[in-house]
């Protein structure tokens, strides 16, 4: 068994990059105004190849304009893209921009870029998110861990997505993902079939939020976790 996930791991990881570099980057390029429909498509193509599939919970509320999700790895991307049928515009961290294949497909995305290393990441990041409401009317993504958890523990929310959230009085829906790191598992490298859950939250106005809100938001998603987690033994 142990050797049957290695193999579908490979097989995810090889899955992944030959559509990312030879189908989604050069379509995106090609044709930039249908840029979101491509990627919506190719990553349910994905899914497809990978022998899993996407489940959502809830609904996504039309008006919200800042979505906020935990975060084990790629597919969390690849299953939301999916499932999705509006352009979100991803914030991701400067290093992914540089990264072979994957820093073209952020770039030709139209994705944000923060400098965590830099003071003024934030002030780009404000800047960025604004353009994207504003002006390009594209809803903003983002993982406020900053980075992969190992585990079904949530890691401390970083402060800028409150800040930003905040300055711009946002309407931000929480996603709970759950699923994802059984499909696949960067960490140990394992690879599996199974279906990957988004349970959407309830929105709610930045503006009319207690000052806890964002605080509120971490444990609300954890208990929700860890409800999942006893009820049905769900594994990420």
């Amino acid at each position: 068994m142990k050797i049957y996930a290695k193999i579908r791991f490979y097989w995810g990881a090889f899955t992944i990059s030959t559509i990312v570099a030879a189908v989604m980057i050069p379509l995106i390029t090609l044709f930039p105004k249908y840029k979101g429909i491509i990627m919506h498509k190719l990553n349910r193509v994905i899914l497809f190849l990978m022998g899993s599939s996407v489940k959502v919970y809830g609904k996504r509320d039309k008006e919200a304009n800042l979505f906020i999700m935990n975060h084990q790895g790629i597919m969390d991307i690849i299953a939301v893209e999916a499932a999705e049928n509006t352009h979100f515009r991803w914030v991701a961290k400067k290093e992914l921009f540089q990264t072979p294949w994957f820093g073209y497909l952020l770039k030709n995305g139209d994705m944000i870029e923060v400098d965590r290393d830099n003071k003024a990441g934030l002030v780009k990041l404000l800047k960025d998110a604004k353009e994207s409401i504003e002006i390009k009317n594209r809803a903003v993504a983002i993982f406020p861990e900053g980075t992969r958890a190992k585990d079904q523990k949530l890691i401390p929310f970083k402060a800028g997505t409150k800040l930003v959230a905040k300055k711009l009085n946002m309407r931000v829906q929480p996603i709970v993902i759950v699923g994802s790191k059984y499909v696949l598992n960067e960490h140990n490298k394992t690879g599996h079939s199974g279906v990957i859950e988004l349970h959407y939250l309830d929105a709610f106005n930045v503006k009319d939020a207690s000052k806890d809100w964002y605080e509120e938001v971490q444990q609300k998603m954890q208990k929700y976790i860890d409800k999942l987690k006893e009820s049905r033994g769900i594994q990420r």
